[in-house]
């Protein structure tokens, strides 16, 4: 493998090992802080108890995601140096203003949320934990909208060979970075909302602290519901997006190879790359694919054939990728639907069969996650910047494949061993339940003031 395949890798691995922890935060926050909220405004010490034990596991998803946050930036100097040189003045920006304002703004007050339980009242304690979900929330949009800039460039020259920034506010208000963001959450959301189901489910497969996880659980499958939902919504737009402003990747994702008019969307299509055409093809929802892309049922999709071959993104893992996520966003819909309406009338409990499919269903959004950025990285290629800069320019040119291979190695153990510490961690004190002594897990409460 040469010096660019190896980069690409290394880049991969970091990047989708640090995106295990990302979501479960953007979404647990937010349980966590309504629990809070919920105890403060009734008084009810269950809350108190669902509050701590959620957040010891959401701590440690929090510092295990921080510490593999970190490494990802180095790599931009190491391993992308020409990329860096090339866009380094825009791409920057928004990765300067994520850490001066969403990062200190989260770390100053998870500090105060972890070591204020009997130093602040009950409400500005709340409170804390609040401004630190808004702030994760607003971490991932800044990520988020200079991720968008590398699938739409706007806002820029180039200049001196090199691309500089004429227009902050077009970055800021792109449409595809902003779409990227909220189906990113959304999706980050029903992570959420499946691991509290998970651990919910197996607590009440094994009948202990029923009416703990009874709440947690009610909580989280309408938490889930609505979410899965809103990244339903939000997929339909954003595939409408990419359809627009990238047509390959579109085209990849549905394995299109003929430009067309009134598409119809297949089923099941199995793309034979070798001969550039579908081998097995069922029968489609005429018009339908033209409706998703263009909301026009007689709109022009534009095939790979159209486009260079050096300008095509790899057909195979982009269109199997956008098929399993879709497949697995659906199955989330009808999961926390079921889930909802159980939980609402009671019948939780005696659905065994439903548990155990909501427990072994835990690492699915996980999955569909990670199947997502594949389709967005992999489907961008051979761009790094879409139509901008190529992937292969963008790589460092000082370094070695024998010196990105030792990266690449010592990253892998290193990661390797955080995800066993995390998994035993999560394990440990999620088969544990929450403390029966509520100012015993993360402090004293009860001397606190309204």
């Amino acid at each position: 493998m040469d010096t660019l395949a190896l980069s690409r890798l290394q880049f991969a691995v970091t990047a989708m090992f640090h995106f295990i922890f990302v979501p479960l935060t953007l979404g647990l926050s937010i349980l966590i802080a309504y629990m809070e909220s919920r105890y403060v405004n009734t008084g009810n010490e269950i809350y108190l108890k669902m509050t701590k034990f959620w957040g010891k596991l959401f701590l440690i998803n929090f510092a295990l995601g921080i510490v593999t946050g970190i490494t990802m930036e180095f790599q931009f100097g190491m391993n992308w140096a020409e990329y860096s040189k090339y866009v380094g003045d825009i791409f920057g920006a928004p990765l300067a203003i994520e850490a001066t304002m969403a990062f200190f703004l989260e770390s100053t007050f998870i500090g105060l949320w972890i070591f204020g339980w009997n130093r602040i009242s009950k409400k500005v304690h709340a409170l804390s934990i609040w401004l630190v979900a808004v702030a994760t929330n607003l971490s991932a949009l800044w990520i988020l909208l200079a991720n968008g800039w590398m699938q739409k460039p706007v806002g820029y020259v180039l200049r001196n060979n090199r691309a500089e920034m004429v227009d902050f506010g077009a970055m800021l208000t792109n449409s595809y970075g902003w779409l990227k963001f909220f189906h990113t959450i959304f999706s980050g959301y029903v992570i959420a909302a499946f691991f509290v189901m998970g651990i919910s489910a197996y607590h009440l497969l094994k009948k202990s602290n029923a009416v703990f996880f009874k709440k947690s659980f009610r909580i989280a499958a309408t938490f889930g519901l609505v979410s899965s939902l809103l990244v339903f919504l939000v997929g339909d737009f954003h595939a409408a997006e990419v359809a627009h402003t990238q047509p390959t990747k579109f085209a990849a994702m549905e394995s299109v190879w003929e430009t067309q008019k009134s598409v119809p969307y297949n089923l099941m299509v199995i793309p034979d790359i070798k001969n550039e055409t579908n081998i097995v093809e069922t029968a489609g929802i005429p018009g339908l694919l033209s409706f998703l892309a263009f909301h026009d049922s007689s709109a022009e999709v534009v095939g790979l054939k159209a486009f260079p071959k050096e300008d095509r993104p790899p057909v195979l893992p982009t269109f199997l990728s956008f098929r399993g996520m879709a497949a697995l966003g659906m199955l989330f819909m009808l999961l926390t639907l079921v889930a909802f309406i159980l939980s609402l009338t009671n019948r939780l409990e005696s659905s065994t069969i439903f548990l155990r499919i909501i427990l072994y269903s835990l690492p699915l959004p996980y999955i569909a996650a990670q199947l997502g950025w594949i389709v967005a990285e992999v489907g961008r290629q051979p761009w790094i910047v879409y139509n901008v800069l190529r992937t292969s320019e963008a790589v460092s040119k000082s370094i070695t494949p024998l010196q990105v291979w030792g990266s690449l190695l010592g990253f892998t153990l290193l990661y390797g061993a955080l995800a066993l510490v995390d998994i035993y961690l999560l394990t440990r004190f999620a088969k544990k339940g929450p403390d029966e002594d509520v100012s015993s897990l993360i402090g004293p409460a009860k001397s606190q003031e309204a």
